[in-house]
């Protein structure tokens, strides 16, 4: 899964609407302009669980049927259901 704004790639699962696990590919403060921009401000890493512009793509994604819901506890013994796409602004 790509980030629309910046790129950055992460691996998502959904296991219902309102689980979604994220698994950054990179370390987040290096890769997301956004958190690197709120670590640089004071903010505790560990304290910035995500952004914004991610939490959108993650939700496009899902609506455009690209990232799909699985509520089966099988899907993440089999590894989830990881999405690569790529979604944009505009």
């Amino acid at each position: 899964m790509a980030c629309g704004a910046c790129g950055n790639q992460v691996r998502c699962e959904k296991f219902s609407p309102a689980h979604t696990q994220v698994q950054w590919t990179d370390d987040a403060a290096e890769a997301c302009p956004r958190i690197r921009a709120r670590v640089a401000a004071g903010e505790p890493s560990a304290r910035v669980r995500s952004c914004d512009a991610l939490r959108e793509s993650i939700a496009r994604a899902v609506e455009e049927g690209a990232l799909t819901v699985d509520g089966t506890r099988e899907a993440e013994q089999a590894g989830g259901v990881y999405a690569t796409v790529a979604v944009t602004d505009g």
